[in-house]
């Protein structure tokens, strides 16, 4: 049986790497890539049985993986390798998919394996990763993950102050951590939270929210103050709902 490690760390491959050599007899190759990209690539090639897929990954996050393997054409089952703090592992229960959590020990190892192999052949994994995405953008869940040059910041919605468009990149404004260059565009994160309430969009390069409103200034044809001094502009065909939204706030 064949196995694929998926992860930006080499360190993090050769521990888990021995992990499986030692604790899992079934599995007899091992695969491994340094991003996702790669992991894609020998999916189709090698078509492993069994991929350990890290999430916290510069670029490409693991739960990006639909976006490059074609559904129901693949039969492989995933096991997250994950550096999540305890508020993540419901998401992740509620998939069905089963996860390591750093640092990885060698019972966790083996009972992942054992029922990764128990559902191969009856794997619905197009599904559980719907779920799992679904749990991680509910409005229950008040944590959201912003790729950056050093990796995945997770960061509460409520301390997001603005999110700003740079070309295929966003600057997140948070209350805490100062402003983030992250790896996706602001498109991306207008969608992901189109759900969430206190976020609005009044120009095409910005969204806010509105719990950080300092001032509306009239001047210069009206613009947006936001609590950290950021000015934020307001489309014309925007400015009418803006004032009725704020002023019902």
């Amino acid at each position: 049986m064949k196995a694929l490690i998926i992860d930006d760390e080499k360190k993090a491959r050769q521990v888990l790497r021995i992990l499986i050599e030692e604790n899992c007899p079934k599995i007899t190759e091992i695969f491994e890539a340094e991003n996702l990209l790669n992991g894609v690539d020998l999916i189709k090639n090698e078509t492993p049985s069994i991929v350990f897929l890290d999430i916290e990954m510069p670029e490409h996050s693991g739960l990006e993986i639909l976006n490059y393997i074609e559904k129901e054409v693949y039969n492989f089952e995933i096991i997250f390798t994950t550096a999540y703090s305890e508020y993540a592992i419901k998401a992740f229960q509620l998939s069905a998919i089963d996860y390591l959590l750093k640092p990885v020990r060698p019972n966790q190892v083996k009972e992942a394996v054992d029922k990764a192999v128990a559902f191969l052949g009856n794997s619905q994994i197009n599904k559980r990763l719907t779920e799992l995405k679904e749990s991680l953008q509910d409005s229950n869940f008040k944590k959201i993950g912003l790729p950056n040059a050093d990796g995945i910041k997770f960061v509460n919605f409520n301390d997001i102050i603005s999110l700003e468009a740079d070309g295929m990149y966003a600057k997140v404004s948070t209350k805490n951590d100062g402003t983030i260059l992250v790896s996706k565009p602001l498109k991306f994160f207008v969608d992901l939270l189109q759900n969430i309430n206190i976020f609005y969009k009044p120009h095409r390069s910005y969204l806010i929210n509105l719990s950080y409103i300092k001032e509306y200034i009239k001047k210069d044809g009206g613009y947006i103050l936001m609590e950290n001094d950021k000015v934020v502009s307001i489309s014309k065909d925007k400015k009418e709902e803006f004032l009725t939204i704020v002023q019902n706030i």
